[in-house]
């Protein structure tokens, strides 16, 4: 604090470098035994497979970061039923600094429309089984975030089939 006030620092848009953990926001969407997958264009991760998602802006819930980065990033809307799980990505540069460190917090979501385009971001944009995953070059918590989605679903179905019957 200055004898003028609180400092205000300005936040960087650089994501390399940080000097705290940036919070970003994912989403699992799944429509007819397929989730939405979207390749990456942009370094970290680029051209690699990943969920739809970015970072969390000031004022913004977790969940309505998840999906304005949807809409934005591949042109689809989805209903939110879950969370899903978090991933952390700390990337080390050679001398031992942080270069990169995200914290993501990851969502389950039904598709509502949209069939996925590809944008600035994220080219290309596929729907992909589970089984289809591992062929294709992606981001190392992929797998276990697609199949983790795939529990929150069945089991998101499973309490409002029991919930129904008991009303």
């Amino acid at each position: 604090m200055s004898e003028r006030g609180p400092e205000v620092s300005r936040v960087s848009t650089d994501r390399t470098y940080p000097r705290r953990p940036l919070l970003a926001a994912s989403v699992a969407v799944i429509r007819d035994g397929r989730i939405l997958l979207a390749a990456r264009t942009r370094p970290p991760a680029k051209g690699l497979f990943s969920l739809p998602g970015g970072l969390v802006e000031a004022g913004e819930t977790l969940e309505e970061a998840a999906l304005r980065e949807l809409g934005e990033e591949v042109g689809v809307a989805a209903s939110i039923v879950g969370f899903n799980d978090h991933v952390e990505v700390i990337e080390r540069d050679g001398e031992g600094k942080v270069a990169l460190h995200f914290v993501i917090a990851s969502f389950v979501a039904r598709w509502l429309s949209g069939e996925g385009t590809p944008s600035p971001e994220a080219d290309p944009v596929i729907w992909a089984t589970p089984a289809e995953i591992g062929a294709l070059r992606a981001t190392s918590f992929l797998s276990r975030m697609v199949a983790r989605a795939f529990r929150v679903l069945e089991a998101n179905a499973l309490a409002s089939k029991v919930r129904r019957e008991h009303l």
